[in-house]
């Protein structure tokens, strides 16, 4: 898996892996099980500080994607599916925002954005 960082957006360096590694997992391209580079050879790829990779991996943890075992590395958890909605739905509403965002921005009225989701919809089923 690689992970792109970009030092012109919003979202510090660590958030921005901790991010990508948990869509990775969402997505099902790491699976339970699966270990995670080491927090040091995931710095040093990235070539940022070792303590942006380890609070990276702190809060993936805190949330219950992987879990670390001391000598042994950091591992791929089973994922709850409770938690998988919740964290998908905050993902949605995240887009949503967005996108309401832009709508904003290009003058449409929430009937126009409404029809629009739904034909979206249409589309896609």
């Amino acid at each position: 898996m690689h992970i792109h960082l970009s030092n012109a957006r919003d979202k510090p360096i660590y958030e921005q892996i901790t991010i990508q590694l948990i869509e990775a997992i969402l997505a099902n391209k790491l699976h339970a099980g699966d270990a995670l580079s080491s927090i040091r050879a995931l710095a040093k790829d990235l070539k940022i500080s070792v303590m942006t990779t380890k609070c990276a991996y702190a809060d993936i943890e805190r949330d219950g994607f992987i879990k670390t075992v001391a000598g042994k590395g950091s591992f791929v958890t089973e994922r709850n599916q409770n938690f998988l909605r919740k964290e998908l739905l905050r993902q949605l509403e995240e887009h949503l925002q967005k996108a309401v965002k832009i709508a904003k921005t290009a003058g449409l009225s929430n009937e126009k954005l409404q029809e629009l989701l739904s034909l979206i919809v249409e589309v896609d089923n």
